[in-house]
Protein backbone atom coordinates (compact mmCIF):
# COMPACT_ATOMS: atom_id res chain seq x y z
CA UNK A 1 0.00 0.00 0.00
CA UNK A 2 2.92 2.22 0.59
CA UNK A 3 4.24 1.86 -2.83
CA UNK A 4 0.75 3.51 -4.04
CA UNK A 5 2.64 7.05 -2.67
CA UNK A 6 5.68 7.25 -4.11
CA UNK A 7 5.44 8.98 -7.86
CA UNK A 8 7.90 6.43 -9.39
CA UNK A 9 6.43 3.32 -7.72
CA UNK A 10 2.51 4.30 -8.27
CA UNK A 11 2.60 2.72 -12.05
CA UNK A 12 3.89 -0.65 -10.70
CA UNK A 13 1.37 -0.71 -7.46
CA UNK A 14 0.52 -3.89 -8.44
CA UNK A 15 3.37 -5.83 -8.72
CA UNK A 16 3.75 -5.45 -4.58
CA UNK A 17 0.81 -7.91 -4.22
CA UNK A 18 2.79 -11.83 -4.10
CA UNK A 19 -0.62 -13.62 -5.28
CA UNK A 20 -0.98 -11.18 -8.53
CA UNK A 21 2.72 -11.68 -9.30
CA UNK A 22 2.10 -15.76 -9.39
CA UNK A 23 -0.96 -15.18 -10.70
CA UNK A 24 0.93 -13.04 -14.33
CA UNK A 25 3.86 -15.66 -13.93
CA UNK A 26 0.96 -18.06 -14.67
CA UNK A 27 -0.66 -16.79 -17.24
CA UNK A 28 2.62 -15.37 -19.08
CA UNK A 29 3.43 -19.50 -19.72
CA UNK A 30 0.35 -20.64 -20.39
CA UNK A 31 -0.22 -17.75 -23.24
CA UNK A 32 3.32 -18.47 -24.00
CA UNK A 33 2.46 -21.92 -24.29
CA UNK A 34 -0.44 -21.61 -26.36
CA UNK A 35 0.78 -18.95 -28.89
CA UNK A 36 3.64 -21.28 -29.47
CA UNK A 37 1.58 -24.23 -30.54
CA UNK A 38 -0.53 -21.64 -32.48
CA UNK A 39 1.73 -21.22 -34.77
CA UNK A 40 2.77 -24.92 -35.18
CA UNK A 41 -0.87 -26.04 -36.18
CA UNK A 42 -1.50 -23.50 -38.47
CA UNK A 43 1.83 -23.71 -40.70
CA UNK A 44 1.17 -27.78 -39.71
CA UNK A 45 -2.05 -27.63 -41.47
CA UNK A 46 -1.26 -25.45 -44.13
CA UNK A 47 1.94 -27.98 -45.27
CA UNK A 48 -0.79 -30.84 -45.20
CA UNK A 49 -3.40 -29.19 -47.20
CA UNK A 50 -2.31 -26.04 -48.67
CA UNK A 51 -6.17 -24.68 -48.18
CA UNK A 52 -6.88 -21.84 -46.75
CA UNK A 53 -10.40 -22.77 -45.82
CA UNK A 54 -8.58 -25.62 -43.61
CA UNK A 55 -6.90 -22.78 -41.67
CA UNK A 56 -10.46 -21.14 -40.78
CA UNK A 57 -11.85 -25.19 -39.65
CA UNK A 58 -8.88 -24.96 -37.29
CA UNK A 59 -10.62 -21.78 -35.43
CA UNK A 60 -13.82 -23.07 -35.75
CA UNK A 61 -12.88 -25.97 -33.99
CA UNK A 62 -12.29 -24.18 -31.14
CA UNK A 63 -14.99 -21.95 -31.20
CA UNK A 64 -17.68 -24.43 -31.38
CA UNK A 65 -17.14 -26.24 -27.86
CA UNK A 66 -16.81 -22.87 -26.01
CA UNK A 67 -20.25 -21.88 -27.40
CA UNK A 68 -21.51 -25.53 -25.84
CA UNK A 69 -20.07 -25.65 -22.73
CA UNK A 70 -20.26 -21.16 -21.71
CA UNK A 71 -22.81 -21.60 -19.46
CA UNK A 72 -21.62 -24.64 -17.63
CA UNK A 73 -18.19 -22.71 -17.44
CA UNK A 74 -19.46 -19.55 -16.14
CA UNK A 75 -21.53 -21.47 -13.53
CA UNK A 76 -17.84 -23.36 -12.32
CA UNK A 77 -15.83 -20.43 -12.01
CA UNK A 78 -19.04 -19.00 -9.59
CA UNK A 79 -19.39 -22.46 -8.07
CA UNK A 80 -15.68 -23.37 -7.27
CA UNK A 81 -12.29 -22.46 -6.09
CA UNK A 82 -11.44 -20.26 -9.57
CA UNK A 83 -7.83 -21.19 -8.54
CA UNK A 84 -7.93 -25.01 -9.02
CA UNK A 85 -10.27 -24.25 -11.78
CA UNK A 86 -6.95 -22.77 -13.13
CA UNK A 87 -5.24 -24.85 -12.43
CA UNK A 88 -6.76 -27.78 -13.71
CA UNK A 89 -7.04 -25.99 -17.07
CA UNK A 90 -3.55 -25.21 -17.24
CA UNK A 91 -2.90 -28.93 -16.89
CA UNK A 92 -5.40 -29.28 -19.32
CA UNK A 93 -3.24 -27.51 -21.84
CA UNK A 94 -0.62 -29.57 -21.03
CA UNK A 95 -2.22 -32.59 -22.10
CA UNK A 96 -3.31 -30.91 -25.31
CA UNK A 97 0.52 -30.07 -26.20
CA UNK A 98 1.26 -33.55 -24.78
CA UNK A 99 -1.30 -34.95 -27.89
CA UNK A 100 -0.30 -33.36 -31.10
CA UNK A 101 3.32 -34.15 -29.95
CA UNK A 102 2.42 -37.79 -30.43
CA UNK A 103 0.69 -37.14 -33.12
CA UNK A 104 3.66 -35.20 -35.17
CA UNK A 105 5.96 -38.31 -33.85
CA UNK A 106 3.80 -40.90 -35.12
CA UNK A 107 3.77 -38.31 -38.57
CA UNK A 108 0.50 -36.66 -39.57
CA UNK A 109 -1.14 -36.96 -42.84
CA UNK A 110 -4.62 -35.51 -42.22
CA UNK A 111 -5.38 -32.90 -40.56
CA UNK A 112 -8.13 -34.88 -38.73
CA UNK A 113 -6.39 -35.74 -35.60
CA UNK A 114 -5.51 -32.25 -35.50
CA UNK A 115 -8.61 -30.71 -35.62
CA UNK A 116 -9.78 -33.25 -32.69
CA UNK A 117 -7.30 -32.15 -30.14
CA UNK A 118 -7.60 -28.38 -31.34
CA UNK A 119 -11.72 -28.98 -30.15
CA UNK A 120 -10.59 -30.20 -26.82
CA UNK A 121 -8.15 -27.16 -26.60
CA UNK A 122 -11.40 -25.22 -27.34
CA UNK A 123 -12.93 -27.57 -24.30
CA UNK A 124 -10.15 -26.23 -21.78
CA UNK A 125 -10.15 -22.84 -22.77
CA UNK A 126 -13.82 -22.57 -22.11
CA UNK A 127 -13.53 -23.24 -18.44
CA UNK A 128 -10.19 -21.87 -18.37
CA UNK A 129 -10.87 -18.16 -19.87
CA UNK A 130 -13.83 -17.04 -17.75
CA UNK A 131 -12.13 -17.94 -14.25
CA UNK A 132 -8.65 -16.16 -15.51
CA UNK A 133 -10.22 -13.01 -15.61
CA UNK A 134 -13.26 -13.16 -12.72
CA UNK A 135 -9.82 -13.95 -10.28
CA UNK A 136 -8.14 -10.64 -11.19
CA UNK A 137 -9.62 -8.69 -8.54
CA UNK A 138 -9.70 -11.68 -6.20
CA UNK A 139 -5.61 -10.76 -5.90
CA UNK A 140 -5.53 -6.55 -5.85
CA UNK A 141 -7.96 -4.16 -4.05
CA UNK A 142 -10.15 -2.02 -6.15
CA UNK A 143 -8.34 0.83 -6.11
CA UNK A 144 -4.97 -0.63 -7.30
CA UNK A 145 -7.31 -2.88 -10.10
CA UNK A 146 -6.76 -0.47 -13.12
CA UNK A 147 -2.71 -0.64 -12.82
CA UNK A 148 -2.96 -4.28 -12.15
CA UNK A 149 -5.41 -5.14 -15.36
CA UNK A 150 -3.04 -2.57 -17.54
CA UNK A 151 0.03 -4.81 -16.50
CA UNK A 152 -1.78 -7.76 -17.29
CA UNK A 153 -2.74 -6.71 -20.74
CA UNK A 154 1.25 -5.93 -20.72
CA UNK A 155 2.01 -9.29 -20.05
CA UNK A 156 -0.04 -11.22 -21.88
CA UNK A 157 0.92 -8.93 -25.09
CA UNK A 158 4.67 -9.99 -24.34
CA UNK A 159 4.02 -13.46 -24.18
CA UNK A 160 1.82 -13.21 -27.22
CA UNK A 161 5.06 -11.78 -28.98
CA UNK A 162 7.63 -13.95 -27.73
CA UNK A 163 5.59 -17.11 -28.84
CA UNK A 164 4.76 -16.76 -31.77
CA UNK A 165 8.04 -16.22 -32.72
CA UNK A 166 9.96 -18.73 -30.61
CA UNK A 167 7.23 -20.88 -32.06
CA UNK A 168 8.26 -20.41 -35.88
CA UNK A 169 12.00 -20.53 -34.71
CA UNK A 170 11.47 -23.42 -33.25
CA UNK A 171 9.60 -25.01 -36.21
CA UNK A 172 12.02 -23.71 -38.73
CA UNK A 173 15.58 -24.86 -36.74
CA UNK A 174 14.09 -28.76 -35.75
CA UNK A 175 12.13 -28.73 -39.16
CA UNK A 176 8.74 -29.49 -37.66
CA UNK A 177 6.22 -28.97 -34.89
CA UNK A 178 7.52 -31.78 -32.64
CA UNK A 179 9.78 -29.57 -30.67
CA UNK A 180 7.10 -26.55 -30.42
CA UNK A 181 4.83 -28.99 -29.07
CA UNK A 182 7.22 -30.42 -26.53
CA UNK A 183 7.86 -26.96 -25.19
CA UNK A 184 4.17 -25.85 -25.07
CA UNK A 185 3.52 -28.93 -22.95
CA UNK A 186 6.43 -27.95 -20.58
CA UNK A 187 5.57 -24.82 -20.07
CA UNK A 188 2.05 -25.26 -19.45
CA UNK A 189 3.21 -27.82 -16.50
CA UNK A 190 5.60 -24.94 -15.34
CA UNK A 191 2.17 -22.61 -15.27
CA UNK A 192 0.06 -25.12 -13.73
CA UNK A 193 2.81 -25.42 -10.66
CA UNK A 194 2.93 -21.08 -10.65
CA UNK A 195 -1.51 -21.51 -9.91
CA UNK A 196 -1.23 -23.43 -7.47
CA UNK A 197 1.13 -21.32 -5.43
CA UNK A 198 -1.79 -18.10 -5.65
CA UNK A 199 -3.42 -17.33 -2.39
CA UNK A 200 -6.13 -15.07 -3.19
CA UNK A 201 -8.36 -12.75 -1.62
CA UNK A 202 -11.15 -14.95 0.33
CA UNK A 203 -14.99 -13.00 -0.67
CA UNK A 204 -17.58 -15.05 0.09
CA UNK A 205 -19.99 -16.11 -2.64
CA UNK A 206 -23.39 -17.47 -2.45
CA UNK A 207 -23.84 -21.34 -2.98
CA UNK A 208 -26.34 -21.07 -5.83
CA UNK A 209 -28.10 -23.97 -7.18
CA UNK A 210 -27.66 -25.21 -10.56
CA UNK A 211 -30.93 -23.59 -12.36
CA UNK A 212 -31.60 -21.86 -15.43
CA UNK A 213 -32.03 -18.77 -13.93
CA UNK A 214 -28.58 -18.77 -12.35
CA UNK A 215 -27.08 -19.48 -15.16
CA UNK A 216 -28.65 -17.16 -17.53
CA UNK A 217 -27.91 -14.29 -14.72
CA UNK A 218 -24.69 -13.20 -16.92
CA UNK A 219 -26.89 -12.63 -19.95
CA UNK A 220 -29.43 -10.48 -18.28
CA UNK A 221 -26.73 -8.42 -16.81
CA UNK A 222 -25.29 -7.59 -20.58
CA UNK A 223 -28.64 -7.38 -22.03
CA UNK A 224 -29.74 -4.86 -19.16
CA UNK A 225 -26.32 -2.89 -18.72
CA UNK A 226 -26.55 -1.31 -22.78
CA UNK A 227 -22.92 0.34 -22.08
CA UNK A 228 -21.41 -3.43 -21.57
CA UNK A 229 -23.60 -4.41 -24.75
CA UNK A 230 -22.72 -1.72 -26.88
CA UNK A 231 -18.73 -2.31 -25.97
CA UNK A 232 -18.77 -5.99 -26.47
CA UNK A 233 -20.84 -6.44 -29.39
CA UNK A 234 -18.58 -4.13 -31.18
CA UNK A 235 -15.56 -5.89 -30.36
CA UNK A 236 -17.64 -9.26 -31.80
CA UNK A 237 -18.66 -7.81 -35.41
CA UNK A 238 -16.00 -5.40 -36.01
CA UNK A 239 -13.23 -8.51 -35.42
CA UNK A 240 -15.07 -11.01 -36.56
CA UNK A 241 -14.60 -8.91 -40.08
CA UNK A 242 -11.23 -7.66 -39.67
CA UNK A 243 -9.53 -10.84 -38.10
CA UNK A 244 -6.64 -10.86 -40.78
CA UNK A 245 -4.48 -13.22 -38.48
CA UNK A 246 -5.76 -16.86 -39.35
CA UNK A 247 -5.10 -15.98 -42.75
CA UNK A 248 -1.34 -15.47 -42.22
CA UNK A 249 0.31 -18.93 -42.81
CA UNK A 250 -1.48 -18.43 -46.15
CA UNK A 251 -0.22 -14.80 -46.38
CA UNK A 252 3.35 -15.34 -45.13
CA UNK A 253 3.39 -18.15 -47.73
CA UNK A 254 2.13 -17.10 -50.89
CA UNK A 255 1.91 -13.39 -50.42
CA UNK A 256 5.42 -12.29 -49.02
CA UNK A 257 7.43 -15.64 -49.33
CA UNK A 258 8.59 -16.00 -46.60
CA UNK A 259 9.23 -19.24 -43.94
CA UNK A 260 7.73 -20.48 -40.64
CA UNK A 261 10.12 -17.18 -39.66
CA UNK A 262 8.43 -14.71 -41.10
CA UNK A 263 5.17 -16.17 -40.27
CA UNK A 264 6.44 -15.81 -36.49
CA UNK A 265 7.35 -12.25 -36.72
CA UNK A 266 3.61 -11.16 -38.55
CA UNK A 267 2.19 -13.21 -35.42
CA UNK A 268 3.72 -11.18 -32.85
CA UNK A 269 3.46 -7.47 -34.51
CA UNK A 270 -0.32 -7.55 -33.57
CA UNK A 271 1.16 -8.31 -29.73
CA UNK A 272 3.85 -5.11 -29.88
CA UNK A 273 1.33 -2.64 -30.89
CA UNK A 274 -1.14 -3.52 -28.39
CA UNK A 275 2.11 -4.20 -25.32
CA UNK A 276 3.21 -0.51 -26.24
CA UNK A 277 -0.46 0.60 -25.76
CA UNK A 278 -1.31 -1.02 -22.97
CA UNK A 279 2.21 -0.06 -21.09
CA UNK A 280 0.86 3.73 -22.04
CA UNK A 281 -2.31 3.03 -20.67
CA UNK A 282 -0.80 1.79 -17.73
CA UNK A 283 0.62 5.19 -16.90
CA UNK A 284 -1.75 7.68 -18.55
CA UNK A 285 -5.10 5.65 -18.08
CA UNK A 286 -7.59 7.35 -20.32
CA UNK A 287 -9.96 10.75 -17.81
CA UNK A 288 -12.35 11.22 -20.34
CA UNK A 289 -14.19 10.50 -23.77
CA UNK A 290 -13.35 6.83 -23.15
CA UNK A 291 -16.40 6.05 -25.45
CA UNK A 292 -15.04 8.25 -28.25
CA UNK A 293 -11.76 7.28 -28.03
CA UNK A 294 -12.73 3.42 -28.03
CA UNK A 295 -15.05 4.23 -31.34
CA UNK A 296 -12.27 5.85 -33.40
CA UNK A 297 -10.01 3.11 -32.13
CA UNK A 298 -11.69 0.43 -33.62
CA UNK A 299 -12.24 2.21 -36.77
CA UNK A 300 -8.42 2.63 -36.86
CA UNK A 301 -8.23 -1.24 -36.31
CA UNK A 302 -10.03 -1.63 -39.74
CA UNK A 303 -8.08 0.92 -41.73
CA UNK A 304 -4.98 -0.92 -40.17
CA UNK A 305 -6.19 -4.15 -41.81
CA UNK A 306 -6.84 -2.55 -45.38
CA UNK A 307 -3.06 -1.50 -44.99
CA UNK A 308 -1.99 -5.14 -44.33
CA UNK A 309 -4.41 -6.68 -47.01
CA UNK A 310 -2.74 -4.15 -49.71
CA UNK A 311 1.06 -4.73 -48.29
CA UNK A 312 3.62 -6.61 -50.31
CA UNK A 313 6.59 -6.39 -48.28
CA UNK A 314 7.48 -7.80 -44.94
CA UNK A 315 8.37 -4.69 -42.58
CA UNK A 316 4.95 -2.99 -44.13
CA UNK A 317 2.73 -5.76 -43.30
CA UNK A 318 4.55 -6.16 -39.85
CA UNK A 319 4.01 -2.03 -39.37
CA UNK A 320 0.42 -2.55 -40.31
CA UNK A 321 -0.17 -5.41 -38.02
CA UNK A 322 1.25 -3.67 -35.37
CA UNK A 323 -1.03 -0.53 -35.41
CA UNK A 324 -3.86 -3.54 -36.01
CA UNK A 325 -2.53 -4.56 -32.19
CA UNK A 326 -2.39 -1.07 -31.02
CA UNK A 327 -6.16 -0.09 -31.78
CA UNK A 328 -7.40 -3.40 -30.60
CA UNK A 329 -5.64 -2.68 -27.29
CA UNK A 330 -7.81 0.11 -26.21
CA UNK A 331 -11.31 -1.83 -26.65
CA UNK A 332 -9.41 -4.49 -24.81
CA UNK A 333 -9.13 -2.31 -21.59
CA UNK A 334 -12.17 -0.91 -21.79
CA UNK A 335 -13.97 -3.75 -21.94
CA UNK A 336 -12.08 -5.51 -19.54
CA UNK A 337 -12.55 -2.71 -17.03
CA UNK A 338 -15.72 -2.11 -17.54
CA UNK A 339 -17.04 -5.97 -16.93
CA UNK A 340 -14.66 -6.50 -14.22
CA UNK A 341 -15.52 -3.36 -12.05
CA UNK A 342 -19.27 -3.66 -12.91
CA UNK A 343 -20.12 -7.20 -11.70
CA UNK A 344 -20.73 -8.16 -8.67
CA UNK A 345 -18.09 -10.80 -7.97
CA UNK A 346 -20.74 -13.70 -7.51
CA UNK A 347 -21.61 -13.46 -10.49
CA UNK A 348 -18.20 -12.45 -12.58
CA UNK A 349 -17.84 -15.71 -13.46
CA UNK A 350 -21.30 -16.04 -15.90
CA UNK A 351 -20.78 -12.30 -16.91
CA UNK A 352 -16.94 -13.36 -18.28
CA UNK A 353 -18.62 -16.50 -19.71
CA UNK A 354 -20.94 -14.23 -21.72
CA UNK A 355 -17.97 -11.84 -22.61
CA UNK A 356 -15.96 -14.29 -23.59
CA UNK A 357 -18.45 -15.90 -26.31
CA UNK A 358 -17.99 -12.10 -28.02
CA UNK A 359 -14.25 -13.23 -27.50
CA UNK A 360 -14.40 -16.29 -29.24
CA UNK A 361 -16.98 -15.49 -31.68
CA UNK A 362 -14.70 -12.79 -32.99
CA UNK A 363 -11.32 -14.41 -33.04
CA UNK A 364 -12.13 -18.69 -34.05
CA UNK A 365 -15.10 -17.79 -35.60
CA UNK A 366 -13.93 -15.35 -37.03
CA UNK A 367 -11.26 -17.26 -38.33
CA UNK A 368 -13.62 -19.72 -39.65
CA UNK A 369 -14.89 -16.47 -41.74
CA UNK A 370 -11.66 -15.05 -42.72
CA UNK A 371 -10.78 -18.78 -44.33
CA UNK A 372 -14.36 -19.31 -46.14
CA UNK A 373 -14.24 -15.78 -47.83
CA UNK A 374 -10.61 -16.17 -48.67
CA UNK A 375 -11.34 -19.66 -49.90
CA UNK A 376 -14.32 -17.61 -52.20
CA UNK A 377 -12.56 -14.21 -52.75
CA UNK A 378 -9.28 -14.80 -52.61
CA UNK A 379 -6.86 -14.07 -49.64
CA UNK A 380 -5.94 -10.23 -49.94
CA UNK A 381 -9.31 -9.25 -50.97
CA UNK A 382 -10.46 -10.91 -48.11
CA UNK A 383 -8.75 -9.00 -45.64
CA UNK A 384 -9.32 -5.29 -47.78
CA UNK A 385 -12.63 -6.25 -47.57
CA UNK A 386 -12.61 -7.21 -43.81
CA UNK A 387 -11.35 -4.02 -42.53
CA UNK A 388 -13.97 -1.91 -44.42
CA UNK A 389 -16.97 -4.30 -43.07
CA UNK A 390 -14.87 -3.33 -39.27
CA UNK A 391 -14.95 0.51 -40.08
CA UNK A 392 -18.86 0.18 -41.40
CA UNK A 393 -19.97 -1.88 -38.12
CA UNK A 394 -17.49 0.91 -36.04
CA UNK A 395 -20.30 4.01 -37.70
CA UNK A 396 -23.59 1.80 -36.93
CA UNK A 397 -22.63 1.41 -33.50
CA UNK A 398 -21.37 4.87 -32.82
CA UNK A 399 -25.16 5.87 -33.77
CA UNK A 400 -27.03 2.85 -32.27
CA UNK A 401 -25.08 2.98 -29.22
CA UNK A 402 -25.13 6.46 -27.88
CA UNK A 403 -24.28 5.34 -24.40
CA UNK A 404 -21.39 4.22 -25.72
CA UNK A 405 -20.78 7.00 -28.15
CA UNK A 406 -21.11 10.04 -25.07
CA UNK A 407 -19.49 7.70 -22.56
CA UNK A 408 -17.07 10.02 -20.51
CA UNK A 409 -15.78 7.95 -17.48
CA UNK A 410 -16.06 4.65 -15.89
CA UNK A 411 -15.98 4.59 -11.71
CA UNK A 412 -17.57 1.56 -9.77
CA UNK A 413 -20.07 2.89 -7.06
CA UNK A 414 -20.73 -0.22 -5.37
CA UNK A 415 -20.34 -2.89 -8.28
CA UNK A 416 -22.12 -0.45 -10.39
CA UNK A 417 -20.35 1.52 -13.71
CA UNK A 418 -22.01 4.96 -14.12
CA UNK A 419 -21.13 7.23 -16.56
CA UNK A 420 -21.44 11.36 -15.75
CA UNK A 421 -24.84 12.47 -16.55
CA UNK A 422 -23.71 15.51 -19.23
CA UNK A 423 -21.52 12.46 -20.57
CA UNK A 424 -24.24 10.61 -20.78
CA UNK A 425 -26.81 13.18 -22.85
CA UNK A 426 -24.39 13.49 -24.99
CA UNK A 427 -23.86 18.05 -23.97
Amino acid sequence: MAAAGKPNLAGRVAFTYPAFVLYQVARFCIVLATEMQAVAIGWQVYEITKRPLDLGLVGLSQFLPGILLFLVSGYTADRFDRRKVLTVGYAGFAICSALLLAISIRGAHTVYPIYAVSALVGVVRSFNAPVSRAILPLLVPEEHFHSAFAWGATIFQTATILGPAAGGLIYAIFRGPAAVYAGAMITAAAAAVSMLRVKPRFRARPREAFSWKVVLAGFRYVWREKLVLGSISLDLFAMLLGGAVALLPAYASDILKTGPWGLGLLRCAPAIGAMAMALLLAYRPMRSHIGAKMLWCVAGFGVSTILFGISHTLLLSMTALVMVGATDMVSVVVRGILIQLATPDAMRGRVNAVDMIFISSSNEFGAFESGVTAAWIGVVPAIIVGGAGAIIVTAIWAWMFPELRNADQLTSVEGQVTVPATAASGK
